[in-house]
């Protein structure tokens, strides 16, 4: 079955089970969570804010700021391409490579990459946003592009991965992974360990590949299929994935949530929890959220829960991502929400607009960086309240 009927069964297959559940008993019980009011901990501020381009709203991309120590980098569906001041928002360039875009950027080595709809992979000089090149890989990818030293690395949809010359976009290697019958729009971001890529793909496989050769050093099945029905088997590995230090965390849909060894593949740990976004990682946490919208925090070494919170129930919230002591996830009526990384007690909420949030959150240095589907970005930080300064008690002589 060719990407497209794929797709496409997929949407039937989701508007099917949403009609069962539409005419059932328990309509109320399918309404998003309403939110509560609570008394905030936290002060969140925004420091700046622009707008990037066209939206992208229900065309499912991935498309999110990144930074390389100077500046952060961003691009919206309509194919613009912009990079900023970090500090103040001011716009350095801004290039219109008049094509649709369905990932990126990709920073690293003083070059930007996005993703076309279309199959292109295109590269820009990060200081001017000159085009250098345009490269053919064949097929529209949902994961951000990766660049390490002088390679590209690039995964499509059609469950490859591929490396490309960071100087002129020819093919390097590539490896294909085996498409199930059926399987959910999107793909992981894969990400690297040393000189080692690592990725996850549609038939539930994480796989560890060599950077400069493409040699496959290790596979691990995070998410065996089961179930008698392609809609059962569904078993993609779609979400962020996640490393500290020589550990990479991921987690599968209808599948488990594990920690494995960058170096052999080895399962360290794993819980039966299924995900679509992923996982995020700070020191001492894992965190990932249910296709239900609760989120989950687990203990990094061993992946004991530390705490659930399910006030965004059916809200679509996406990954929540660690930021200073909180993390910050945002939902499907642009609202960002802030939970004690303690005890996942809500500690702020502000409203980054009206459009849907399906981008993960982005940290950068101290920053937290939005974009919402209607192509508006914007940094955050957390105010810490100082105690104001007064006058030391003056004592006369003699008193």
């Amino acid at each position: 079955m060719n990407n497209g009927l794929r797709i496409v069964a997929v949407i039937v297959a989701t508007s099917f089970l949403g009609a069962c559940g539409l005419f059932g008993d328990d309509d109320e019980e399918l309404e998003p969570a309403e939110l509560v009011e609570f008394e905030p901990k936290v002060k969140i501020k925004r420091l700046w804010d622009a707008k990037l381009g066209g939206d992208s709203e229900f065309l499912l991309v991935a498309l999110q700021p990144a930074g390389d120590g100077n500046r952060v980098y961003a691009a919206s569906q309509d194919g613009r391409v912009t990079a900023f001041d970090p500090e103040s928002g001011r716009q350095v360039w801004r290039t219109d490579l008049k094509v649709e875009l369905s990932a990126g950027p990709g920073v690293g080595e003083g070059r930007v990459v996005v993703l076309a709809k279309d199959g292109a992979a295109i590269l820009l000089d990060a200081a001017s946003g000159e085009e250098q090149w345009r490269s053919d890989v064949a097929a529209e990818s949902l994961a951000s592009p990766l660049i390490r030293a002088d390679t590209v690395i690039v995964q499509t949809i059609d469950n490859r991965l591929q490396a490309l010359s960071a100087f002129d976009g020819r093919p390097r290697w590539s490896i294909q992974q085996t498409a199930p019958a059926l399987s959910v729009r999107g793909s992981a971001t894969p990400v690297f360990v040393g000189t080692t890529v690592i990725s996850g793909f549609d038939n539930g496989r994480l796989v560890a590949t060599e950077l400069d050769t493409g040699t496959v050093i290790w596979e691990s099945m995070i998410s065996p299929p089961t179930g008698r029905s392609d809609l059962d088997r569904l078993a993609d590995i779609d979400g962020a994935i996640a490393v500290v230090g020589q550990d990479v965390y991921v987690s599968g849909y209808q599948g488990r949530t594990a920690a494995l060894a960058s170096e052999s593949g080895q399962v360290l740990w794993h819980r039966d929890i299924s995900s679509l976004a992923g996982v995020s990682a700070s020191w001492n946490a894992v965190y990932t959220v249910r296709e239900d919208g609760e989120i989950i925090a687990l203990t990094r070494r061993n992946g004991a829960e530390e705490w659930r919170n399910d006030s965004l129930l059916r809200r679509e919230p996406t990954l929540a991502v660690p930021f200073n002591t909180t993390v910050v996830t945002g939902d499907f009526e642009g609202y960002l929400h802030f939970f004690s990384n303690l005890d996942g007690e809500p500690v702020a909420r502000v409203r980054h607009g009206g459009a849907a949030i399906t981008s993960d959150p982005v940290v950068i240095a101290n920053r937290l960086y939005v974009q919402s589907d209607n192509g508006t970005l914007a940094a955050y930080t957390i105010v810490e309240d100082r105690p104001e300064r007064t006058a030391p008690d003056i004592v006369e002589e003699g008193a």
